[in-house]
């Protein structure tokens, strides 16, 4: 789902609504989306919220509000937010943004069973990060 799948179709419009704290875009097949914001937050490809293997994703909370600060271009295959909690490292290639759009419904559903499982809220802050089992090099 996050690698470039050749049959993905390729976006033809991007746009970046500020006020809504949507991701708009268009693809070649007609589809057309609005993605939130948090909702590509919560679901960033990102080791930090993925983890390194199965079982290892972190539950994302506080990110009802989040924005995006940078947009950029990742080859020809992908965008890279910087988010406004300093999240900006999620590269969302086409495919995981079609993914993102065509599955809103099920994956908003998904997210609000995790919270309900977890006993926590959509809108509680995150925990601070203690020892994180990632690592920069």
């Amino acid at each position: 789902m996050a690698g470039l799948n050749p049959d993905t179709p390729q976006p033809t419009a991007l746009t970046v609504h500020q006020a809504s704290r949507t991701l708009e875009i268009a693809f070649d097949d007609g589809a057309h989306f609005h993605i939130p914001f948090e909702l590509m937050r919560v679901y960033s490809p990102s080791a930090e919220v993925q983890g390194h293997g199965p079982g290892q994703e972190v539950l994302q909370t506080g990110k009802r509000g989040v924005g995006i600060v940078d947009l950029a271009a990742v080859g020809h295959y992908a965008v890279q937010p910087v988010f406004t909690d300093g999240h900006e490292s999620g590269i969302f290639s086409w495919d995981l943004l079609y993914h993102l759009g065509a599955s809103q419904a099920e994956l908003w559903q998904r997210y609000e069973a995790r919270l309900q499982a977890a006993g926590v809220a959509r809108d509680a802050a995150m925990p601070a990060a203690g020892g994180s089992a990632c690592s920069s090099h």
